[in-house]
């Protein structure tokens, strides 16, 4: 799978979490955030970028939908924000690498 379509998909449903979607929509999408940033943990770990790995870690366990964690609409809304915009600029910063 492409590491960069992984990102810009998941940071697609994390911003649409702003709007006023079905609640069936924000249950998909943790499964979804789970599942993608747990295989992202794995992916930085295969390429032994120990930080990302971290970070992967932490935002699966976030957002994973077996025992939610209750921030509020308002608090997710923000996490939903940055985290979409941080894969992002990850994307960008990538691609600035690459042409490196």
């Amino acid at each position: 799978m492409n590491i960069s379509i992984l990102k810009l998909f998941l940071a697609t449903i994390l911003i649409l979490c702003l709007f006023d979607m079905p609640y069936g929509y924000y249950q998909f999408t943790r499964f979804t955030a789970m599942v993608g940033f747990s295989y992202l943990a794995y992916y930085s770990n295969e390429n032994n970028k120990k930080n990302e790995v971290f970070i992967y870690i932490v935002l699966a366990l976030l957002f994973q939908p077996f025992m939610k964690i209750a921030l509020g609409r308002t608090i997710w809304n923000i996490v939903d924000l940055i985290v979409g915009v941080s894969l992002i600029v990850s994307l960008f910063r990538q691609n600035a690498k690459d042409k490196i």
